[in-house]
């Protein structure tokens, strides 16, 4: 198994967006959105990181 494809549209994308702007509109620390990442993540928590990635992208994240 290649390690690399787990959560890889939550990789794509995040493109060059820095895990630390991700995991601070999660409320989480840095460390803890590398962690979530390891591992094949549930439906509603990938839609959940995609949705504050998307708002990132379109520079609504204070919203």
């Amino acid at each position: 198994m290649n390690y690399f494809k787990r959560n890889l549209e939550i990789r794509e994308a995040k493109g060059s967006i820095p895990n630390w702007l991700v995991a601070e509109k999660l409320g989480i620390h840095e460390n803890s959105f590398y962690r979530l990442l390891r591992q094949e993540l549930p439906e509603e928590k990938k839609e959940e990181i995609l949705g504050v990635i998307e708002k990132i992208k379109w520079g609504q994240e204070d919203e």
